[in-house]
């Protein structure tokens, strides 16, 4: 029974993930990837990491997705988006990442089998937000800040590709 909020934080993450990429409109993906990224929340929680719960939170349900809203709002994707989002929602077009993903995930249940449950309790200690701030500005400083551009990068990309599809920037629409 204390397993319950496990499953069921799982089972909301697994069916608002399907509902993000099943979904045709920007916005309303948005919105279960959100749920999502709470249900995972939920999930760190129930495994007695509320740390990583909080920095969950904190980081990807709330700074990310605010960067991820803002460029859906700045790309303002119409109907034309749309009927293509719809086009490749048909079978032929995931049909294989879907098996490659199924792999994956065979894998990772077959490896996670290997894996004796007393090893990884044995070997972990509890990790504080004093020990991960030394190390994010730290020895991974340079890790940080290369994932900050890579962000910049992309959302500049998102910006010069959606100006060109509509037509408006310097490039071929």
């Amino acid at each position: 029974m204390s397993d319950l909020p496990f499953i069921l934080f799982s089972l909301v993450a697994a069916v608002a993930a399907i509902m993000v990429v099943t979904r045709a409109v920007a916005v309303h993906a948005l919105l279960y990837l959100v749920v999502v990224l709470l249900s995972l929340a939920g999930v760190f929680f129930a495994l007695g990491a509320p740390f990583a719960a909080m920095l969950e939170v904190i980081i990807y349900a709330g700074a990310v997705m605010v960067l991820f809203v803002f460029v859906v709002m700045m790309l303002n994707l119409g109907r034309s988006d749309r009927d293509r989002e719809r086009h490749w929602m048909a079978p032929a077009v995931w049909i294989g990442p879907a098996l490659l993903s199924g792999l994956l995930l065979i894998a990772l249940c077959t490896t996670l089998r290997t894996i004796p449950p007393t090893a990884a309790s044995d070997t972990m200690a509890p990790i504080g937000p004093q020990s991960v701030g030394l190390l994010l500005y730290g020895p991974y400083v340079l890790s940080v800040e290369l994932a900050s551009f890579l962000l910049l990068a992309g959302l500049v990309s998102a910006f010069h590709i959606g100006r060109n599809i509509r037509g408006t920037g310097t490039g071929e629409p």
